[in-house]
């Protein structure tokens, strides 16, 4: 029989959609309030996988960015920071339309896991509304997507980012 241990703490990551620059800026000076300096961002990257839902309620062109922030996290913090980015998506809304989608998660050595208000097969309920899901799986020294890891995730230029993410989790706990 196994002992329960603490698990080791996550680097904390929000991946965001939006149409205009500004956006993205108004929703990063609130995440880094809520969750200290940012140790890593991707550039804007044009996003044109599927979801006509977020092109509606959004407009186009969308683009995908990621942040990475300095302070690592428990990984039972991620249903907490999921309801507060869903706050700061409220508060940036115009006209009860979202100007940002913003979806946290969390990397460890051995996973990527993304925080959902959604069910679905594949996710595991936490608490308030909260599910998450392991997205990939570091195996053979590289990330792997599930079944059901959204297609954006599967994206090679995305995996690279990933795994800088990785490297950058590693200093992280050494310093």
């Amino acid at each position: 029989m196994g002992s329960p241990k603490p698990p080791e703490k996550a680097l904390l990551f929000v991946g965001t959609f939006f149409t205009k620059e500004n956006y993205y800026t108004e929703a990063q000076s609130l995440l880094e309030r809520h969750f200290g300096e940012i140790a890593m961002e991707t550039p804007r990257m044009k996003w044109d996988f599927s979801s006509h839902r977020y092109r509606k309620e959004m407009g186009e062109p969308l683009y995908r960015r990621f942040m990475f922030f300095k302070g690592l996290i428990e990984q039972d913090a991620i249903a907490s920071i999921k309801l507060a980015t869903n706050s700061i998506e409220d508060t940036l809304a115009v006209n009860g339309k979202r100007t940002i989608n913003l979806d946290p998660g969390y990397l460890t050595p051995a996973k990527l896991v993304l925080a959902s208000t959604k069910d679905y097969s594949h996710r595991i309920y936490l608490r308030d509304g909260i599910y998450a899901e392991i997205t990939l799986i570091f195996q053979h020294g590289g990330f792997l997507p599930h079944i059901n890891t959204y297609r954006d995730y599967q994206d090679e230029k995305y995996l690279k980012f990933f795994m800088a993410a990785r490297n950058l989790l590693a200093l992280l706990k050494n310093t």
